[in-house]
């Protein structure tokens, strides 16, 4: 009697897990992928798609989704559900659609404002078949020269420079020559760069199973069993590599991706990743950054929705059963209401919970909860530099270059975050320098003769704080001395990596942390939302910050879910769709990616038959 009520629990249980992994339409398939067309250059009709401005005639009818904000998480998450077969709305604050993928023209130059280079995204990987689906296959990228990154420590005499190349061998045996001393640090490092890589879906089932789940194989025990993955994500970067070497210059080499978070206080898993990430290589979109919200949102009105931009959220509409119904956005003076069963924030969990959200469901302790897990992320500096001459002519190069003041950067960024308004600008102690131009093959094609520079650092949204509430472009002489005393200073390092572009400067441009707020409605400034500490990392913090929030039918998306960067995000807007459709969708891309690798196979198969015969 028992063993027959036993088989059919069981039955039960194997028919319920059947039906939510395959009862239900898969948004994903190998036919909604077409070959590439031919790239859009007319401006006008680019306009058509990412500057569509809002208003009320553009909204959907019978709306399924509303979405805020056009980042990376939030086009992923809307073209997710849209192939789903759900109706979605997009709404952006800024002029553009694309959040930190958008690009600006001016004066003849385009940059990108947050794309610099994207990782695995070779043949038939889990991040290609992402934007393979939600682009339908219109995303073209092209794979960086092999020497990727250079690390620069030091200045004048003193200065070190190291090489960071991508390949499944070269990458660790080419670090090796340059520290032959440190062989065995380096391999134990790149098993920890294994680990991380291999089982980091572990701690994004975290968030997709019941919580009290989660909760239950952590506190238990059960999860260290599993895998090392749960206490890595916990372990202090700086801890680590301290028992790895001595080595000061490699400690920097390990943590180099600087995200406003020093060693001290990041996950070594976040940093480990973060260099496995470019290990298959470097690549950057043909056509520039713009290119990827271009695709997606087609893809999104291929299905019935529309993304508008112009169409700042002034609200979420919460009935009085706690439930998220829609949104208000502000037309001119006016506020229309826009009604939806489900409402997806991309604009990160501060402006979500403190701007959004009417007071009395801020005020709720479930939601105070959730805030207190996460803290405010350092502010941006870009200097966007505009040359008159071609790559060839300037020296310019697609690599790009990390350069440090000293190699202790727990101590260097304590000291420079510690300094007050007027010492910062003259004393800063790391910068990244990227050149789009020389990335993108179609550069030259659009802006013939020109080449261009993003150089960027990490600021105190503080330093800036007394102009928060001036206008854009009228913020006065002495905000614009003070942003350009930071721009002279980064301008004049770079010029010590590429002297040639030092004469050659027509035009120059410079974002601090307030015009991230204004253009990307970054809170503080911070590109990267959310602080990325260890705090963050830790496996229980994971398990608990999740796209359901404790509003009904509102769910949050993008670089807060999971991490920060292009390829987290993405994975951030993957998560919200699994949260909103109640299915795990990363099982429906890897069974697309077996049948991709069979395909592969067969057409392997083939060609050796032919060169038999």
């Amino acid at each position: 009697m028992w063993l027959l009520i036993f088989l059919v629990c069981l039955l039960i249980c194997a028919g319920s897990t059947y039906w939510y992994l395959f009862g239900k339409p898969s948004p994903f398939s190998l036919n909604s992928v077409r070959p590439p067309a031919p790239r859009e250059f007319d401006q006008k009709k680019r306009d058509k798609v990412i500057k569509q401005g809002f208003s009320v005639d553009k909204v959907p009818k019978n709306l399924d989704v509303i979405v805020i904000g056009s980042g990376i998480g939030g086009l992923t998450a809307g073209a997710t559900l849209a192939k789903a077969g759900k109706k979605v709305l997009v709404l952006e604050q800024h002029d553009q659609a694309g959040g930190c993928c958008h690009t600006y023209i001016e004066k003849g130059f385009e940059f990108d404002v947050g794309l610099h280079y994207i990782g695995q995204l070779h043949e038939n990987s889990l991040l290609r078949i992402a934007f393979d689906q939600i682009s339908e296959g219109q995303l073209e990228f092209h794979q960086l020269d092999q020497h990727f990154d250079t690390i620069q420590i030091g200045l004048g005499n003193e200065k070190r420079e190291y090489t960071i190349y991508c390949g499944k061998t070269e990458m660790k045996a080419h670090l090796m020559k340059q520290f032959p001393d440190d062989t065995e640090a380096i391999d134990k490092f790149f098993k920890i760069m294994k680990i991380s890589a291999k089982k980091t879906h572990y701690l994004a089932t975290l968030k997709l199973i019941p919580q009290w789940v989660s909760l239950f194989l952590l506190k238990s025990g059960i999860a260290d069993l599993i895998s090392p993955v749960f206490r890595l994500s916990g372990t202090c970067a700086t801890d680590f590599v301290n028992t790895l070497t001595s080595n000061k210059d490699l400690h920097t080499i390990f943590s180099y991706f600087f995200y406003g978070v020093p060693p001290k206080d990041s996950s070594v898993l976040m940093n480990a990743l973060m260099i496995h990430h470019y290990k298959r290589g470097a690549y950057y979109p043909k056509g520039g950054a713009s290119e990827i919200p271009f695709h997606i949102i087609r893809t999104i009105q291929k299905y019935g929705g529309n993304c508008l931009v112009r169409a700042p959220v002034s609200q979420i509409l919460v009935n009085e059963e706690g439930a998220a119904y829609g949104v208000k956005v502000r037309k001119g003076q006016e506020e229309v209401e826009i009604h939806a069963p489900v409402v997806v924030s991309n604009c990160g969990i501060f402006n979500t919970f403190q701007k959004l959200l009417p007071p009395e469901i801020q005020a709720k302790p479930d939601i105070q909860q959730r805030l207190n897990m996460m803290k405010h992320g350092r502010g941006s500096l870009l200097v966007f530099s505009g040359f008159d001459g071609t790559k060839e002519e300037l020296d310019l190069v697609s690599t790009n270059f990390w350069l440090f003041k000293d190699n202790d950067m727990d101590k260097s960024m304590e000291d420079y975050f510690g300094l007050s308004r007027e010492e910062a600008p003259d004393n800063i102690p790391m910068i990244f320098i990227t050149v789009p131009s020389s990335k993108d093959p179609e550069a030259k094609i659009r802006h013939p003769g020109k080449s261009c520079m993003t150089i960027l650092t990490m600021v105190n949204y503080e330093w800036f704080e007394q102009w928060k509430d001036t206008t854009v472009r009228k913020r006065g002489d002495e905000y614009y001395n003070y942003k350009m005393r930071f721009a002279k200073n980064l301008f004049d390092w770079a010029c010590t990596v590429f002297p040639k572009i030092k004469d050659k400067l027509v035009f120059q441009d410079v974002a601090t942390p307030l015009t991230n707020m204004h253009y990307l409605g970054a809170q503080h400034g911070a590109m990267y939302s959310a602080e990325h500490n260890l705090e963050r990392f830790h496996a229980e913090a994971v398990a608990k910050n999740r796209c359901n929030t404790p509003v009904k039918n509102l769910y949050i998306s993008g670089q807060d879910v999971f991490s920060n960067g292009i390829a987290g995000a993405l994975h951030g807007g993957l998560l919200c769709a699994c949260a909103v459709l109640d299915r795990i969708i990363y099982i429906d891309l890897l069974l697309l990616k077996k049948k991709l690798k069979r395909r592969k196979a067969r057409e392997l198969a083939k060609l050796a038959q032919k060169k038999l015969q």
